[in-house]
């Protein structure tokens, strides 16, 4: 997604930037570090955490592009903080002072109700989060960048989907003459796809009010959690983060 291509997203505990070229071989590192593998047959730690599959560096640059280019995909690379007095600079989000990503990817979904009757579509937002070493996990990392990244989503909820809606054309196909009324769509849900062995992840999630989906995990044993409602002036007040800035992300290389 182009909408964030030139900002950045600063609160005391972390920074969020949009996942460029010059991060790919940091990010590319996490995704193949024989160190992150655990001792069962589901492979590496991070990719059990984030239901990925290893991509070769090429594939990971054509990965970012395709992340920054597409109208359903919404991500940022989660780093360190800075002062909150002072604009960034090009070191802020250096390969040592990345720690993670987190993503949004939308989607319409068309269904049928118990009856078979049609219902209405509704975009939801199924969000991906990683805090990717061990060392910087269980240190509140991950909950703020989540709540930042919903603030932003949420703040900017009509340009996020006017650029989805705009650019996907299957969005376009489901949703037919409401694409014309893109001011007036809202998303459904927040959705978030967690192992059922990931009880950090569930409990962050969980404790912001995302519900499980159904009795059990999927075929791929995770849980789905979502939760609806998404309104920052009501009913929001958990989603609320300190600090919360927008600032202008101009890196070049």
């Amino acid at each position: 997604m182009l909408l964030n291509a030139t900002t950045a997203i600063s609160i005391p505990k972390v920074l969020l930037v949009p996942y460029s070229k010059w991060h790919v071989p940091r990010y590319h590192e996490w995704m193949k570090d024989e160190a992150m593998k655990v001792s069962n047959p589901s492979g590496q730690e991070i990719q059990q955490a984030t239901a990925s599959e290893p991509l070769s560096l090429p594939e990971e640059y054509a990965m970012q592009q395709s992340w920054r280019n597409d109208a359903d995909k919404l991500t940022f690379i989660v780093c360190l903080p800075i002062d909150q007095e002072r604009d960034l600079k090009d070191e802020d989000d250096a390969p040592a002072r990345m720690i993670g990503d987190i993503n949004l990817f939308l989607r319409v979904e068309d269904e049928e109700d118990e009856q078979g009757n049609p219902c209405p579509p509704q975009i939801i937002g199924e969000i991906e989060l990683m805090i990717a070493e061990k060392k910087d996990q269980g240190r509140g990392f991950g909950k703020a960048a989540l709540l930042a990244f919903v603030r932003y989503v949420l703040g900017r909820e009509t340009e996020v989907l006017g650029e989805f809606v705009a650019g996907d054309e299957e969005a376009k196909r489901i949703l037919g003459a409401d694409v014309k009324k893109t001011g007036e769509l809202k998303l459904a849900a927040l959705s978030v796809k967690i192992g059922q062995v990931n009880e950090r992840s569930l409990k962050l999630f969980e404790g912001l009010r995302f519900k499980k989906v159904g009795d059990a995990p999927n075929y791929f044993g995770e849980w789905e959690l979502r939760r609806t409602g998404l309104d920052l002036d009501l009913g929001c007040e958990d989603l609320v983060v300190g600090g919360y800035r927008e600032v202008v992300y101009g890196r070049k290389e």
